[in-house]
């Protein structure tokens, strides 16, 4: 491919005046050669290094123009290609991402998005992302590897959380810079912190959602959590009044004054907002009272230990087999005892025999039983010429199907008996 490019665009002895070249490249066509140079050795880009904060939201753009020049036939100067391209995450060395990071991308035409709110358990770890481009027009595919260094952050976790449910925003639209930001600011009018982050993004979708219907430009929703370090406002905890509590229950929208604040982009159910605070621990611990159907305590599970010796069960496999084995066998002697070598069991196998052989017999007689003839199928005279004429059917004629009495047949040599006529004549 690359000398294909390289004796496409000039001689390369016209660069240095030696040889038989001659011309010269203009500067659109040096241009366009570096430029595939660049790209054939750009193939293999260094990693990419983040450094998010644990606790805090972390979102990441896989931006498809920077795959674009990754897939041959390589874009010259001021073309402009719009391939399909999709993309796969997974953790290296694993086939998938890992808990707390997710990924989305509508369609083959859109960006890709990497986002999540890290955990301190990773804290000090860096986790690589293997992200795969695929291009769905020419098959091709690119590789490249996100390294995430978390880092810990200052006062995680911040002891106020709120989450909001926006019922007019998809997912990745509010990952978008420009929107996670007025959201954000909308929060901090009403909320008056001094430190404000964003902690975590989920679709409506991951939490059991319906996909809306594909009419009026319906959305999917989504839920923000956002974390402060002062108490709730006042606006925020009339979602708690028991009016509003009420008008929830019925499916009626609540009255919050700061509503009008966040009216004008973005859509919140207050009733499912939820207000969760850190710094109040409030104990599940309950006493048992003990009684009946309530088992005494067994203490905490321990589980063994890896040392353990491994169990051979090639004995109790014999075990298994021998005994049943054996005992079938035993049953077997006896019963071919009692019915081979006891007298009682001799006079049965006889006794069984002359059955068989008389029912064998009187089969063989039925088959050859012989009946008589009915007088119908005798031999006959004919009454004027003294002929004997045969019987109607042979010797090996089956008579139980037969009728007793034979249709009636006029014969070649058979006197006929004159009908009577309407008109009162006679005829022979």
């Amino acid at each position: 491919m690359l000398l294909f490019w390289w004796w496409e665009l000039g001689d390369p002895c016209a660069w240095t005046g030696k040889g038989r070249g001659t011309l010269k490249m203009s500067p659109a066509t040096t241009g366009t050669f570096l430029l595939t140079v660049y790209t054939l050795f750009s193939k293999v880009h260094s990693d990419r290094n983040v450094y998010p904060s644990a606790g805090v939201l972390f979102v990441h753009v896989l931006e498809r123009e920077y795959f674009k020049g990754e897939f041959p036939p390589y874009p010259k100067p001021g073309e402009v290609s719009n391939d399909p391209i999709t993309f796969n995450t997974n953790l290296m060395g694993y086939p998938d991402r890992p808990g707390w990071l997710r990924y989305i991308q509508r369609t083959p035409y859109s960006d890709g998005v990497l986002y999540g709110s890290p955990t301190a358990e990773n804290v000090g770890k860096p986790t690589i992302i293997e992200i795969t481009a695929y291009n769905r027009r020419t098959f091709e595919t690119a590789r490249h590897n996100l390294i995430i260094n978390i880092m810990s952050a200052e006062e995680f976790p911040l002891p106020y959380q709120a989450e909001f449910f926006i019922k007019n925003m998809n997912v990745e639209e509010m990952l978008a810079s420009e929107v996670l930001g007025d959201f954000l600011g909308a929060v901090k009018n009403v909320w008056q912190p001094e430190r404000l982050n964003a902690i975590n993004i989920t679709s409506a979708l991951d939490r059991g959602g319906r996909v809306p219907l594909p009419i009026n430009d319906m959305k999917e929703g989504v839920y923000v959590m956002v974390g402060a370090d002062v108490a709730f406002s006042s606006c925020l905890r009339e979602v708690e009044n028991p009016q509003n509590q009420l008008r929830c229950s019925q499916e009626m929208e609540p009255v919050i004054t700061c509503d009008k604040k966040f009216r004008t982009h973005f859509h919140i159910d207050w009733c499912k907002i939820s207000l969760v605070d850190k710094t109040k621990q409030v104990s599940t611990y309950q006493e048992v009272v003990r009684g009946e159907g309530i088992l005494p305590d067994g203490g905490e599970y321990k589980p063994p230990s890896d040392s353990l010796k491994s169990r051979d069960y090639y004995t109790d496999f014999l075990v298994t087999l021998a005994v049943p084995s054996a005992v079938a066998l035993v049953l077997f002697l006896i019963l071919a005892y009692i019915m081979c070598c006891r007298r009682e069991g001799v006079i049965q196998l006889v006794h069984h025999s002359s059955i068989q052989k008389s029912t064998k017999e009187l089969r063989d007689m039925s088959k050859n039983r012989e009946i008589a003839w009915p007088l119908s199928t005798l031999p006959v005279f004919h009454p004027v010429t003294g002929e004997v004429i045969p019987p109607t059917h042979t010797d090996n004629y089956d008579s139980t199907n037969m009728p007793l009495m034979q249709a009636q047949q006029n014969l070649p040599h058979q006197t006929q008996i004159p009908q009577p006529q309407t008109t009162g004549k006679w005829y022979p």
